[in-house]
């Protein structure tokens, strides 16, 4: 399909190729077939070895796609309900490869490797999830903030919603920001201050949404709670049909998915700092703030979250007409690959610290820079405490 606007004729050259992305979602279904068909039993594992092998290697082989669509036709283009089925559709499928996995677990012939197998191949389905409802999340339509909010029950990270949106989004690429990473900080080490500080993030954001409102924190109002308990009747009604034996992996995959989208965001702003200006608010967020990729298969699989410095700039806008931007600090491989590089430390600051500081023609005082205790603080930092804001 061709979208024409002010004379202008484009052709999205990977239309057809977006429902790739649906593939994730049957990765469990992918397993239990390569396990019936071949009797080999680490199949099970088959999630974690498409993700963190062949997608790389796809996209080693395809390279990279740096083109933008025409602004003429990008109204047209977004209004194409076709890119919409795609991301759509992959929450039935999601919830169905959970409930086939539960019938596995609770079948008792997997065998405990193979169980935990099988739940890390649905931790990766929990994980593209949750960028699922990021893409959702995003929108003005108040059917797509919905299944945003369903996509995340797997995961139970239901709060990642209101934080994301209204925290992260505020707050990206300075020392506030829970999900924005450090110079120096390993991947290990922002783990638990992203989980915990996002949590409270969210926590806060929302009660003093409700006191705005003259409503109490502790109600059916709260968005966190309501994420929360949706979370719980779903991880309830499959223990109540399978029973409590498959609770265990349940949680397993819910953990596995929210280390996977944690491993997203330390990479997505690794480094990165927006300056204050001198009333003491941060600069306006900008493509220099974002680590981007333009690999070409990473991108179809996570709906073009790699292109995150237009995202950042442009939340509204959706996945089919993100653009790529020159002054944009860009990833030596695609989202795939780099997140296995993040689970090793001393290569991931081998490889990246380099091209931060390169991104700062060498000065190392204008990145985000974990500092040890008792360290004078950063020049380019102080000032005023206000509120960050764009």
């Amino acid at each position: 399909m061709s979208h024409v606007a002010d004379g202008v004729r484009w052709r999205d050259p990977k239309r057809v190729w977006w429902p790739l992305a649906l593939a994730v979602p049957t990765l469990p279904w992918q397993a239990g077939a390569l396990v019936h068909l071949t009797g080999v039993t680490v199949f099970w594992w088959w999630g974690p070895f498409f993700a963190f092998a062949l997608v790389p290697l796809f996209d080693l082989v395809t390279g990279a796609d740096g083109r933008n669509p025409p602004e003429e036709v990008v109204e047209r283009l977004e209004r194409d309900r076709y890119y919409r089925w795609c991301t759509y559709l992959y929450l039935p499928l999601q919830f169905a490869s959970l409930f086939w996995a539960c019938a596995q677990w609770s079948g008792g012939g997997l065998g405990i490797v193979g169980s935990i197998g099988l739940a890390a191949t649905t931790g990766v389905v929990a994980g593209v999830a949750i960028n699922t409802a990021h893409e959702l999340g995003h929108k003005r339509e108040h059917l797509e903030r919905r299944l945003s909010r369903l996509a995340l029950a797997q995961s139970c990270y239901g709060h990642f919603y209101v934080e994301h949106n209204h925290g992260h989004h505020i707050r990206v690429a300075t020392p506030e920001d829970p999900a924005s990473s450090r110079m120096g900080e390993s991947f290990w080490a922002f783990l638990p201050r992203t989980v915990m500080g996002s949590l409270g993030s969210a926590w806060s954001l929302e009660r003093r949404r409700l006191q705005r409102r003259g409503r109490r924190t502790w109600s059916r109002h709260n968005d966190v709670l309501s994420a929360w308990a949706v979370s719980v009747a779903v991880f309830a009604a499959l223990s109540t049909v399978f029973g409590l034996v498959v609770l265990p992996y349940l949680l397993l995959q819910a953990v596995l998915g929210i280390g996977l989208l944690e491993s997203v965001n330390y990479l997505e702003h690794y480094g990165l700092l927006r300056q204050r200006r001198p009333h003491g608010r941060y600069e306006r967020v900008a493509p220099r703030h974002s680590w981007n990729s333009n690999n070409t298969v990473s991108n179809l699989f996570l709906f073009q979250l790699q292109r995150h410095s237009d995202h950042h700039a442009n939340p509204l806008r959706r996945y089919q007409t993100l653009r790529h931007f020159d002054e944009a600090p860009q990833l030596p491989a695609g989202y795939a690959a780099m997140i296995v590089l993040a689970w090793a430390p001393p290569l991931w600051r081998r490889v990246m610290d380099p091209r931060l500081l390169a991104h700062y023609d060498g000065d190392a005082s204008l990145t985000n820079t974990r500092k040890p205790r008792g360290s004078a603080p950063n020049p380019h930092l102080a000032g005023s405490v206000a509120q960050p804001g764009q």
